[in-house]
């Protein structure tokens, strides 16, 4: 099967263009040709509020090589894009949606290709954590124009339908990331990361953003006892002064460690090789892909019981669930996970779900899928 991917690839970075990384080598290993396409411009300024889109120089991503045919904030490019696709003829075209702003660009691109390429978008959202008033004109504009959807949690399935009942839709967990290597001993991480190596290592990873609930995480660090120490590893998406006053006024601040920059992927594995725990206290979430790195390293996950997340979370067995993002919630949740789990079994339960979230069966599932629809 002929597969072009339209999405975020090398050189853009982040979490969006790791997955498309994974995934389009699955599908190579799996016997199937794909190309990538990527984009020209991904976001304006003020959709991204980081330091930069781009890889840098001491970031060692997995390049893919991709063509850069598209700018989400030229329409010229839509129809450009679209005509440079439909030309190979594929037999589907794969985009992956996390944002209604892309509507309109990947719309037109999947609305202009060979009658017998079918379209299908992965999605990690499709009602949006920060909402905008184009929200629902861009989102009907882009799901109209789809053949077929993954959803990667019944939250994300579930809001699909609401907006388009009819949609064909499958659902398929988010793959276990195994590009960032394996784990090292926690006392050879500590020691890396400037951490006490005796203390029980609490890890929060990832971009910072409000809905993420980082705030209460660090109100909640502050009525634990002196045993404990913080690691929070990740870029603020805005300024990130609300968190600084927070840790200031914190009583355990000297045990809070903060790496306010993006984690390149060649030190992710010191961060979760450190940590105990990772914790993710979202007030609200569909999935997170954040999963899918924890358990690569076999660290357990504390979470909300929020949106998708508690489908990838065995309470007990592969990490806890927490009713809210709330500090008593958070803190309560954190002792509960010391004094009553045993880190070894979860590990050893990690172990067994790791076998089966594979990126070969993901590609397999989503040609399958093409040749149904």
């Amino acid at each position: 099967m002929h597969i072009a991917y339209l999405s975020t690839f090398y050189p853009f970075r982040g979490g969006i263009a790791q997955f498309n990384a994974s995934l389009i080598q699955a599908f190579d290993n799996i016997g199937h040709s794909a190309q990538a396409y990527t984009f020209t411009c991904q976001y304006p300024s003020f959709l991204f509020p980081g330091k930069t889109q781009m890889v840098s120089e001491s970031d060692p991503a997995i390049e893919i090589n991709s063509q850069r045919v598209l700018s989400t904030i030229n329409p010229f490019t839509y129809f450009a894009a679209a005509k440079k696709i439909a030309a190979v003829n594929p037999d589907v075209l794969v985009m992956k949606y996390w944002m209604p702003f892309f509507g309109p660009s990947l719309g037109t691109v999947a609305a202009r290709m060979p009658e017998k390429t079918k379209a299908i978008a992965i999605l990690d959202n499709v009602l949006p954590h920060e909402k905008r008033f184009f929200d629902p004109a861009f989102n009907a504009y882009f799901l109209k124009r789809i053949d077929g959807f993954v959803a990667m949690s019944e939250q994300v399935k579930g809001d699909l339908l609401k907006l388009k009942p009819d949609a064909r839709v499958i659902l398929l967990p988010h793959p276990i990331y195994d590009h960032f290597g394996k784990r090292i001993s926690s006392a050879e991480a500590r020691k890396k990361l400037g951490l006490n190596p005796n203390k029980k290592t609490l890890l929060f990873f990832g971009f910072i953003r409000e809905y993420k609930g980082l705030d209460n995480l660090i109100e909640a660090f502050g009525t634990l006892d002196d045993s404990y120490q913080l690691l929070i590893a990740g870029e603020s998406y805005g300024s990130f002064e609300k968190y600084d006053t927070l840790i200031a006024a914190n009583k355990n601040k000297a045990n809070i460690r903060v790496f306010n920059d993006y984690i390149p992927d060649s030190a992710v594995c010191d961060f979760f090789s450190a940590a105990d725990v990772c914790i993710l206290p979202y007030r609200s979430a569909t999935q997170s892909g954040i999963t899918g790195i924890s358990y690569n390293f076999g660290v357990p996950l504390i979470a909300t019981n929020k949106g998708g997340l508690a489908e990838f979370i065995e309470h007990q067995k592969t990490g806890l669930i927490i009713e809210e993002s709330a500090p008593d919630c958070i803190s309560q949740g954190i002792r509960d996970f010391y004094n009553d789990c045993d880190p070894k079994e979860m590990e050893r339960n990690i172990s067994v779900m790791k076998e089966t979230l594979t990126w070969e069966f993901f590609a397999g599932a989503i040609v399958d899928f093409r040749n149904q629809l």
